[in-house]
């Protein structure tokens, strides 16, 4: 069997579910799916969905420890279209009560980026890249 290249959806664990949903919802501006719950939160993002869910029920459903600390090994990333929308939204997630552990930059790969970590430390990445256009919905178009 061949497995579809596609994922459909990113789970964070979330220590405190109303703290996280304000952060998105009022810091950010992202509006809730109507399949949202008291458990999980869910947004969609363009063809992939968002969901926040409990810290410890996330790991406890993959049979994990919940505990951990330093770097996750993975960063979400979010493609702007220019470099100034870039350093705008490092700015709005900053008000939201993010904390920027990389002020936007020049980057090697010819690009421009910044990092921020949202309110139960999940890495995101703001990048601009100048060579993926991006469509009317904001998905990178890439070669084949």
């Amino acid at each position: 069997m061949m497995v579809d290249q596609r994922f459909t959806m990113v789970s964070l664990g979330v220590r405190d579910l109303d703290r996280a949903a304000k952060f998105y919802e009022d810091g950010l501006g992202w509006k809730r799916s109507g399949d949202s719950n008291e458990q999980i939160i869910f947004f969609k993002m363009g063809g992939v969905l968002l969901g926040l869910y409990s810290w410890d029920g996330l790991a406890e459903d993959a049979k994990m420890a919940p505990e951990g600390s330093g770097f996750p090994g993975i960063t979400i990333a979010h493609n702007a279209r220019t470099k100034e929308e870039v350093d705008s939204i490092l700015d709005t997630a900053k008000a939201a009560g993010a904390k920027i552990l990389k002020p936007a930059e020049e980057v090697f790969w010819g690009g421009y980026s910044g990092y921020f970590a949202d309110p139960d430390g999940h890495l995101w990445e703001v990048a601009y890249n100048p060579f993926w256009p991006l469509d009317d919905e904001g998905r990178p178009q890439l070669a084949d």
